[in-house]
């Protein structure tokens, strides 16, 4: 069954989702995250199997990370490099080790399509440690530079999200960006599992390739929707 993935430690109910995840990236002093917090995170996913990465992001906690901002390549290896070395700091002292990083919000979707700002972030992750997956949206400009800079790399894909038909996500400020319906979510998770094309917001059909599917605890329903979805990649 193809992996399900969350993005955690963002003030949400992260220990319902945890039974069905097999992987999450953990919010690292950006858009949200302290030390507390990061570490009470890394211990349930410690207690539930589940592969643990860094989340950086732009370092805006007013708008969670999810606007973009005015960067150079520097500042963006500086925020990814001090974030998750913040993370696995953490992670050392309960004897875990990072798996991945996946950067967040908006530094992942400018990632997607400035290979400026893709190259700069799988560069600060291949110095850091070029053990480390890079997730990316599949087949992006980040997934792209993952391989150029010599990194493992994982196609992402949402269960929860609208794509357009270009392949790129609907912008969360554009109605029906978010699948609330556990049905809907669990459909879509499952042609992406089986790698038939999805349904698009704009009336057209996507062939996403995936090797990780994200779902979000801010999404409305998410606990049904992660039930969901689970039982359907069970069922394929």
């Amino acid at each position: 069954m193809i992996e399900l993935n969350a993005d955690i430690g963002e003030g949400y109910d992260d220990a319902a989702l945890m039974p069905y995840l097999s992987r999450v990236s953990i919010a690292c002093g950006g858009h949200a995250g302290d030390a507390v917090s990061m570490t009470a995170a890394l211990r349930l996913a410690a207690e539930h199997g589940v592969l643990v990465g860094s989340h950086p992001s732009y370092p805006d906690r007013t708008r969670f990370g999810r606007r973009p901002m005015a960067a150079t390549d520097a500042d963006v290896i500086t925020w990814v490099t001090e974030q998750t070395e913040a993370l696995a700091e953490q992670a050392v002292r309960l004897g875990l080790r990072l798996q991945h990083v996946k950067p967040h919000g908006a530094l992942y979707n400018v990632a997607a399509q400035d290979m400026s700002v893709a190259a700069a972030i799988a560069g600060a992750v291949a110095a850091f440690d070029p053990a480390l997956v890079l997730v990316g949206l599949s087949g992006s400009l980040l997934v792209e530079a993952g391989r150029a800079a010599g990194l493992a790399v994982l196609n992402e894909a949402f269960a929860d999200r609208h794509y357009r038909a270009s392949g790129q996500l609907v912008s969360r400020e554009t109605a029906g960006a978010v699948l609330a319906d556990p049905v809907q979510a669990a459909d879509q998770a499952l042609a992406l599992a089986q790698g038939r094309a999805i349904s698009t917001l704009d009336g057209g059909s996507r062939l996403i390739a995936a090797d990780t599917l994200c779902l979000h605890g801010d999404t409305p329903d998410a606990l049904n929707i992660a039930r969901a979805v689970h039982a359907a990649l069970n069922r394929g």
